[in-house]
């Protein structure tokens, strides 16, 4: 894939990351559903990995700084930006262009994000003298809808993309 082909999917998938989540809340459907997430993670299917890590870190960090949301203090924002980073880049390392299947690279991907979070909610909890296994547990409980989605409709959006020929990152065999 060229670099400039991913590119401009991280750049989609990044814009589709600050658009998804005040649309989501304006529905009333607010973080839960972890709207700014499901492109970084779609990212991990469509690029190679350096620049899924790329999207996922640099998507909650333009939108807390262009919509204020998520916030920068307390630092949701870097914990957002340290999950996107693993659950792209892990969605793209796995993946690999099309070497294993969705579920494949799917599954540990959100797992390994979850935990990010978790792991990202508690040192943030603890800092702020705020209970961190609480904090922390409530913060991943909170997002199971969102892995619900990612789950229903990332199989979906790739099953969809690869009919079209040239769009994925498709893996190349070594000459």
């Amino acid at each position: 894939m060229s670099n400039l082909r991913a590119m401009v999917l991280s750049s989609a998938m990044t814009a589709l990351a600050l658009v998804l989540p005040p649309v989501f809340h304006a529905a009333g459907l607010g973080s839960k559903f972890l709207p700014l997430l499901l492109p970084v993670l779609l990212s991990g299917f469509l690029v190679p990995v350096r620049w899924a890590v790329l999207t996922g870190a640099a998507a909650p960090l333009l939108s807390a700084l262009l919509t204020g949301m998520p916030p920068m203090f307390p630092p949701i924002a870097l914990e957002m930006a340290a999950e996107g980073a693993v659950l792209g880049g892990t969605a793209a390392a796995i993946y690999g262009g099309g070497r294993s299947g969705v579920w494949t690279a799917l599954v540990p991907a959100v797992i390994l994000g979850r935990l990010t979070a978790f792991a990202g909610v508690w040192l943030i909890a603890h800092a702020l003298a705020l209970p961190p296994a609480l904090s922390a547990g409530a913060s991943v409980l909170q997002g199971l809808p969102g892995v619900a989605l990612q789950l229903a409709v990332v199989p979906i959006a790739v099953r969809e993309l690869r009919r079209r020929p040239g769009l994925l990152f498709e893996h190349e065999p070594q000459a």
